[in-house]
């Protein structure tokens, strides 16, 4: 379920917390339980892409509504599949 970015990963963990709203201890326990992978550079710090931030959006989203973190996996899973499902199906259609 790890989430790879859109775009080059450029922001910091400061700046995406900043930018999300939440704490980076909640982005490294998103991390941890596998909602998002962020590059990391050749020393190890995590490295954020737009990419990762609409996934931080979309768990923030989630967590609102009243879903556990089991239950945001759950769910940013299912969408993942509905999305490669619906780009199968566009590719089968445009044969």
């Amino acid at each position: 379920m790890a989430h790879r970015g859109a775009a080059a990963a450029v922001y910091a963990i400061s700046v995406v917390a900043e930018l999300v709203g939440t704490g980076q201890q909640n982005i490294r326990l998103y991390e941890r339980r596998g909602l998002l992978t962020p590059e990391r550079t050749a020393g190890g710090t995590r490295q954020y892409s737009d990419g990762d931030l609409e996934v931080l959006r979309r768990i923030g989203e989630l967590l609102d509504e009243g879903l556990n973190l089991a239950g945001v996996a759950k769910v940013l899973e299912l969408e993942a599949a509905n999305a490669r499902l619906a780009a199968e199906l566009r590719r089968l259609r445009s044969r």
